[in-house]
């Protein structure tokens, strides 16, 4: 079964370089979302990183950059280490005077396991309504 993306649409009272290097700066990335090793917005760039449900399993994430616009969109392979599944997380970026509009998409999500809940489309929803809609939105409106 094909199901549509998850899609999540926020406003950010930051001017859009601010959002950018938040979403795009390993250092500015760690105060929101994953702690990277390391991250370089460039196509092709690889990078994993560890997380889950807090008191369950954890896993490897492992992603790989597929597309950079520099200030505008950047889009990444997402999979998770020894499980089946491909999917693509992507942000786009769009300035409005001293605010910039975010477009979180996350596709493929039907590819992961049905029989693994932490994969339940309602996990993923959760994780990105508070990694965009408060970790990253406090971030850069404190």
């Amino acid at each position: 079964m094909n199901i549509a993306p998850y899609t999540l649409k926020i406003e950010i009272m930051a001017s859009i370089d601010d959002v950018w290097k938040a979403v795009t700066d390993k250092d500015h990335m760690k105060k929101w979302y994953f702690d990277l090793k390391e991250f370089v917005p460039e196509v092709g760039f690889k990078f994993q990183f560890v997380g889950g449900p807090e008191n369950g399993t954890q896993y490897v994430h492992l992603c790989e950059i597929t597309t950079v616009i520099p200030g505008q969109k950047i889009s990444y392979a997402w999979r998770y280490e020894g499980y089946q599944g491909h999917s693509v997380v992507t942000f786009e970026l769009e300035a409005h005077d001293h605010r910039t509009k975010v477009k979180l998409t996350h596709e493929g999500l039907d590819s992961f396991s049905s029989d693994i809940a932490d994969f339940a489309r309602k996990n993923f929803e959760a994780g990105w309504n508070h990694l965009i809609g408060t970790s990253l939105k406090n971030y850069l409106e404190k």
